[in-house]
């Protein structure tokens, strides 16, 4: 649930310290939220959105692969780099997407990723770290392949491999 919240603070482009104000609780809380050291309940989930005047909903989907996981962690990683250099990455994938399109001209999921990287930045964010199946479908085709670095990548699929072993 460490991503909901994150997710929910990025929906309502608010800081750790504005999201728990509205909520009326803390930022180091927050932040332990966001770092996996609190699992917030769902009432919890509940309070915080209805502090930024959103509404908490619970939907269920099969679970994910190893590989969907995977690549929900880069993604992830994509985002933060996104949300802080949204010009640099969007110019990047609009490339890297015209190359793909290219090679597989009239593909749905391509022209989905053309529509996509044309909303504002408020809606494409939640995307990449969406769980659904929609989501992680669009993730196999990914127009931002090359945003990270090697060592950045490496970094993710170390913390990812960690967290596998917990799981």
């Amino acid at each position: 649930m460490m991503d909901w919240v994150r997710k929910l603070r990025r929906t309502a482009s608010a800081t750790q310290a504005e999201l728990a104000r509205a909520a009326g609780t803390s930022q180091p809380t927050v932040a332990a939220y966001e770092r996996g050291v609190k699992s917030p309940t769902l009432r919890t989930l509940d309070r915080l959105a209805a502090g930024v005047g959103l509404e908490a909903a619970v939907r269920f989907y099969a679970p994910m692969s190893r590989e969907e996981r995977r690549s929900l962690a880069l993604h992830q990683a994509i985002a933060e780099r996104l949300a802080s250099e949204p010009d640099v990455v969007l110019a990047r994938a609009r490339k890297t997407l015209a190359r793909m399109s290219g090679v597989a001209a009239g593909s749905q999921t391509i022209r989905e990723w053309e529509v996509l990287l044309d909303r504002p930045l408020v809606d494409l964010l939640p995307i990449l770290t969406d769980p659904s199946p929609w989501a992680r479908e669009l993730r196999h085709t990914t127009p931002f392949a090359g945003i990270l670095g090697p060592g950045e990548r490496t970094a993710v699929y170390r913390r990812f491999q960690a967290e596998e072993e917990d799981r």
